[in-house]
């Protein structure tokens, strides 16, 4: 986790790092951020992190919109450790689709212009990090979020977010 840490602020994600989050047989890290005035909002209204995937599949009915409760998270960006970068495109797939993706190689990992450029053109961060001292970011992720747009599994990946948020922070629950 130290790793990932480093590569988060390495970055500049200022949120809570989430790890080992595993969905749909993706598994990485994210860090999030949690909107205080949602939050308090939600909690005020009943509205706890809905877990269920069907009941977000309901979300797409127009008769359902105004029951969809707002997102109490934004997602800053996803971590995905990797021994080499040539499982990193792999490696961010999809998730691509939902923020910035970045790549956690080891610390001191040789750097190699093609799958760099590859990973570049696909918009894939590269952070060099161990578990001691400072991570270097090797590329800059880019949020190609907009290119894909919103999806339902997006959505439902911001409520198990919100409920890991809610749980390495019970605080938020009390404080609301």
């Amino acid at each position: 986790m130290q790793q990932l840490q480093h590569a988060a602020d390495a970055l500049g994600w200022d949120g809570q790092l989430i790890p080992d989050v595993e969905v749909l047989g993706a598994r990485f890290a994210a860090v999030a951020r949690i909107r205080h005035d949602v939050h308090r909002w939600r909690i005020h209204h009943g509205w706890a992190p809905e877990l269920n995937p069907s009941w977000i599949r309901s979300w797409s009915e127009p008769s359902l919109h105004d029951h969809v409760p707002v997102a109490a998270v934004d997602l800053l960006g996803i971590l995905v450790p990797v021994s080499h970068t040539r499982h990193a495109l792999r490696a961010c797939g999809t998730l691509l689709t939902l923020a910035p993706c970045v790549v956690v190689l080891p610390p001191n990992n040789p750097y190699r212009p093609w799958p760099m450029l590859e990973l570049d053109y696909y918009g894939v961060g590269v952070v060099n990090a161990g578990l001691e001292g400072p991570a270097e970011v090797v590329l800059h992720p880019e949020d190609r979020t907009a290119e894909f747009g919103s999806s339902m599994f997006g959505r439902w990946l911001l409520e198990v977010l919100y409920s890991k948020v809610l749980e390495n922070d019970p605080k938020l629950t009390e404080n609301a």
